[in-house]
C-alpha cells in the first residue's frame, strides 16, 4: 500500500512539473511572438537544444535572428556559430562573422574568441594574425581560458612591438566601451 501511495505521489509530481513546464513554454512562445528579444533567445536555446520543444535548428536560428536583430549579443553569438556550423541554415563564413563582429563588439566574450578564430584561420576573411591577436586578447581579458590559448599560440607569429601595438588598441577599446 505504502508504495502505491509513493507511486501516486512521484506520478502527480511529475504530472504537475510537466504542466508547469508546458505552461512556461507557452508564455514563452508568446512573449517571443510579441517581440521580447531575450525571449527569442531562450526560445532558439530550446529549440536548439530540444528542451521543452521538439529539437528543431532551423527554428533555432529563425529566434536567434529575430533577437540578433534587435541587438541581443548572445542570439547574434549564437546565430554566429550556427553559420559557422551550417547548422539550420547553409554554412556561410561571411554571415558567421558579420554576426560575431556584431556581439564581440558589445563586449561578448565567446564572440570575441570566435571572431579571432576566424581571423587566425581566415574563416569569412582576409586571415590576419593581428586582428586575431586583438580580438583573442578582448576575449581572455573578458574570461575566456581558451582564447589565453589562442593568443599564445600565435603570438609566435607576430613581432613584441606588434603585440605592444595590439595591447594598447585593446586598451583604447576597453575604454571606448566602458571596460567590456
Amino acid at each position: 500500500m505504502r508504495i502505491i501511495i509513493v507511486a501516486l505521489l512521484i506520478t502527480m509530481l511529475f504530472s504537475l512539473l510537466f504542466a508547469t513546464y508546458d505552461k512556461d513554454i507557452d508564455h514563452l512562445i508568446s512573449d517571443a511572438e510579441n517581440g521580447d528579444m531575450e525571449a527569442q533567445y531562450i526560445l532558439g536555446l530550446s529549440y536548439y537544444r530540444g528542451e521543452g520543444v521538439e529539437k528543431n535548428s532551423k527554428q533555432a536560428v529563425y529566434w536567434y535572428e529575430k533577437a540578433a536583430n534587435q541587438g541581443y549579443a548572445y542570439a547574434q553569438n549564437n546565430l554566429g556559430s550556427c553559420y559557422a556550423k551550417g547548422d539550420g541554415v547553409v554554412k556561410n563564413y561571411k554571415q558567421a562573422v558579420y554576426w560575431y563582429e556584431k556581439a564581440a563588439n558589445q563586449g561578448h566574450a565567446d564572440a570575441q574568441n570566435n571572431l579571432g578564430v576566424c581571423y587566425e584561420f581566415g574563416k569569412g576573411v582576409v586571415q590576419n594574425y593581428q586582428t586575431a591577436y586583438f580580438w583573442y586578447l578582448l576575449a581572455s581579458a573578458n574570461g575566456i581560458e581558451k582564447a589565453k590559448d589562442n593568443m599564445d599560440r600565435i603570438a609566435q607569429d607576430l613581432s613584441p612591438s606588434q603585440q605592444i601595438e595590439i595591447q594598447n588598441r585593446a586598451t583604447r577599446w576597453f575604454e571606448n566601451n566602458n571596460g567590456r
